[in-house]
């Protein structure tokens, strides 16, 4: 996922010295990304310096270790940097659709014609083509508006959340908490689509081949791995251990929080069918950027377990 970062933020978390420093790049704004800040802050053995970002600083900021997105953003800049490697899923989040019922809304199909929120070119506007694809709809069949997330309301005009309290928008697609929010707001209005067979975002953890080839920098990425590992332990187990600092670090009303948490899944591994994901999402994203999908084999590279299995043995 690609999403918008209204400010930059940098988290150096320390422990000990007994590692060297890890320069991560995530969404600072996610749910997602914040097991990587337990990981780094109570089971990481060294300084993890956390910035505002995600995949593409890999590439154009050589300090850079580690990085998280969801899938959609792996294949984006892998179709160019076939260097990158994904070597943990950190969060797995099943997507929802909100929408208002004084629109005519009261299945998935009369969003024909409609006017839906979300943001071109992510996780969430392919979670949106392929939902609304099983009820037979195309992309020609309802119209896209852009907007902003919302992280806690009141949100601000432009913010998707406003947008369709103001019936600017007649429907939104988009991560969470965005989706709770706008959900909230209209109260007895809102009508929410979910179907978690369809789509899930898988938000991963990468690094890049040379990284991962030198000796020092590996040292250092498999122990904060097997770090981030005991957070996601954390946050299937105990989760009441860690919502207020989810909540802090996201800035993201605490009861939001907890109403959005079952549908996000923390299970401390690299998904199991991440090639297939890929292969299949590819045809979509290689459409919107205008080239040819990457094959089965185009893709094999950018998934390395590796990591996580030394991670297990140590």
């Amino acid at each position: 996922m690609t999403r918008t970062l209204r400010y930059m933020t940098v988290l150096t978390l320390v422990t000990s010295p007994l590692l060297a420093a890890l320069k991560i790049a995530s969404n600072l704004d996610t749910i997602e990304f914040t097991p990587e800040l337990v990981a780094a802050q109570d089971f990481y053995n060294g300084t993890a310096q956390i910035v505002s970002g995600g995949v593409p600083n890999l590439f154009s900021d050589s300090s850079v270790d580690l990085a998280s997105n969801a899938e959609t953003q792996a294949l984006r800049n892998y179709n160019t940097h076939k260097n990158l490697r994904t070597i943990y899923t950190v969060a797995e989040v099943y997507y929802r659709i909100v929408a208002r019922k004084d629109k005519g809304i009261s299945t998935l199909k009369d969003l024909k014609g409609k006017r839906i929120g979300t943001i071109q070119s992510t996780s969430a506007a392919y979670f949106l083509t392929k939902y609304l694809a099983t009820v037979g709809l195309k992309d020609t069949d309802y119209t896209i508006v852009s907007g902003s997330t919302c992280q806690a309301a009141p949100c601000a005009s432009g913010t998707f959340p406003t947008l369709l309290s103001a019936g600017s928008i007649d429907a939104l697609a988009m991560w969470e908490p965005s989706i709770e929010i706008a959900a909230q707001a209209l109260g007895s209005n809102a009508i929410v689509f979910q179907q978690d067979s369809v789509y899930r975002e898988v938000f991963n953890l990468h690094s890049t081949a040379e990284k991962l080839k030198d000796p020092a920098i590996r040292k250092q990425i498999v122990a904060y791995v097997k770090a981030l590992t005991k957070a996601e332990n954390v946050f299937t187990s105990k989760p009441e251990s860690v919502y207020s600092r989810v909540a802090s670090a996201t800035r993201v009303n605490e009861g939001v929080l907890k109403a959005v948490w079952p549908i996000h899944k923390f299970n401390g591994t690299l998904a199991a069918d991440l090639l297939d994901v890929l292969v299949e999402e590819d045809i979509w994203v290689a459409k919107v950027e205008r080239r040819n999908p990457m094959t089965r084999a185009d893709l094999t590279a950018l998934v390395d377990p590796s990591v996580l299995q030394e991670a297990l043995q140590s």
